[in-house]
């Protein structure tokens, strides 16, 4: 752990480097090329913005090459919050040209069509939302350095627009009544292409294709990526929810996630520990947490399926698709013992292969019809996603499969060149490199932090 001269974002390390040829140094040259001077963008060419649960992932990584730099990632994204407590999914940088990504800040026209729901004036963003990650990775940079942190105020100024993001989502975003959060879209949940979203997508006409122009295929291969059609839906939806003003439960699409909500519920409890470590009770949180894992297993848990499923809001049924979502639930430290017993179960099986022919979990079922290696969270694994089913690995005792998943995290993103996502068979790198999460999860794995971990 580095020790500062100064409290500004010029961070002096006293401490050596480490070697220019070691995994970590390789993964430290990832970060400082994408850094931006007050956030991190998840790759320079694909993604020239700051992304929400990115940054969350990112700051996690960033707190062992400096905890100054890791708590500014978090500010800087939350200084970009709506009034209403939403914490947008891009906060746009305005000396990027509007065409290097889709959709661009005049598709979302957040400070003039969020203006109800108190988007910011100064800065552009997105209408829509990621994982709630960020308490969870608020609490693990302030443990990075303790006394940084409260020198500098950092929980004092994050926990309450933490609490804000929390109400957002348990009050605006229930929308199926029984305490859980809603996605409107599918990228709000981060897995953008999963098929999880096929029954209800299929419900949503897509907007025409000479509506907009695909950025994201400058950069990837179009097998790699969502088909067309798929991308049309995901337009047509941002376009009537830009065109609502923002408000929330009147579209077409709505999911319960059980990723999304085990973030929200970790979160919630990382929220805890932060009131008590500035002077407050976290009794209440600790209580929702707990009352919010119930709903999880009553609303999500599919004992058939050996693990959670997403429910269809607007249908009222569950997803009969296994997603790697359905995994993350493992987070959680107060889970029934059968159902952690059943998902570990269904990771090791012959559905996500974890252990056997795949050293990371893919991002779907290895049996399912639409399983494809290499598209876009339909079947290729995702260093983010291990990273969370590493850590409930060891949070319920699986000590020697998390070691194990630990160390393939750390070979693979290395030798991928810190890929955005791998062929769960092979390793084989896709989509971009030098992907930023990739580069700070793996930091975070190579440092001796188990006890963060379980």
């Amino acid at each position: 752990m580095e020790r500062t001269a100064q409290l500004d974002a010029r961070t002096v390390v006293y401490e050596p480097a480490p070697p220019p040829d070691s995994a970590h140094a390789r993964a430290a040259r990832v970060l400082t090329a994408n850094w931006t001077g007050t956030s991190t963008v998840p790759s320079r060419s694909l993604y020239p913005h700051q992304w929400s649960w990115d940054s969350a992932f990112i700051a996690i990584g960033l707190r062992h090459l400096s905890p100054l730099r890791a708590q500014t990632e978090l500010e800087t994204l939350l200084d970009a919050q709506w009034e209403d407590g939403r914490v947008p999914h891009i906060v746009f940088n305005p000396s990027v040209p509007l065409d290097a990504y889709f959709p661009s800040p005049d598709f979302w026209r957040s400070s003039t069509a969020g203006r109800a729901a108190g988007a910011p004036r100064t800065v552009q963003t997105s209408g829509i939302v990621q994982p709630p990650v960020h308490a969870l990775a608020a609490w693990l940079v302030h443990r990075a350095d303790p006394g940084l942190s409260r020198a500098r105020g950092f929980l004092t100024r994050v926990y309450p627009r933490l609490a804000a993001w929390h109400r957002y989502l348990l009050h605006r975003r229930d929308l199926g009544g029984g305490g859980l959060a809603s996605v409107v879209h599918p990228w709000e949940q981060g897995m953008d292409n999963s098929p999880s979203w096929d029954a209800p997508l299929a419900r949503v006409a897509p907007a025409p294709a000479r509506s907009f122009r695909r950025a994201d295929l400058d950069h990837g291969a179009p097998e790699d990526r969502p088909t067309d059609l798929d991308y049309g839906r995901y337009v047509r939806l941002a376009t009537e929810y830009r065109d609502s003003g923002y408000a929330d439960g009147e579209g077409e699409f709505a999911v319960e996630d059980p990723a999304f909500n085990a973030l929200l519920i970790a979160s919630e409890q990382a929220l805890a520990r932060i009131a008590e470590e500035l002077g407050a009770r976290g009794t209440a949180r600790r209580a929702r947490a707990e009352r919010l894992t119930g709903a999880l297993v009553e609303r999500l848990w599919d004992p058939a399926a050996g693990m959670f499923l997403c429910r269809d809001v607007r249908g009222g049924e569950l997803i009969g698709e296994r997603g790697v979502s359905g995994l993350i639930p493992l987070l959680l430290p107060t889970l029934p013992r059968d159902v952690v017993t059943a998902l570990v179960g269904t990771a090791t099986s012959g559905h996500f292969g974890l252990g056997g022919p795949c050293r990371l979990v893919p991002s779907y079922d290895l049996l399912g019809e639409a399983f494809d290696p290499h598209r876009y969270w339909r079947g290729p694994a995702w260093f983010n996603t291990a990273w969370l089913i590493e850590r409930g690995l060891r949070t319920h005792g699986e000590q020697h499969r998390a070691d194990e998943l630990r160390d393939a995290v750390v070979e693979l993103a290395d030798s991928s060149g810190f890929a955005e996502y791998v062929d769960p068979y092979t390793g084989e790198a896709c989509g971009t490199a030098g992907f930023g999460w990739t580069a700070a999860l793996a930091l975070d794995l190579l440092a001796d932090n188990g006890g963060d971990r379980a």
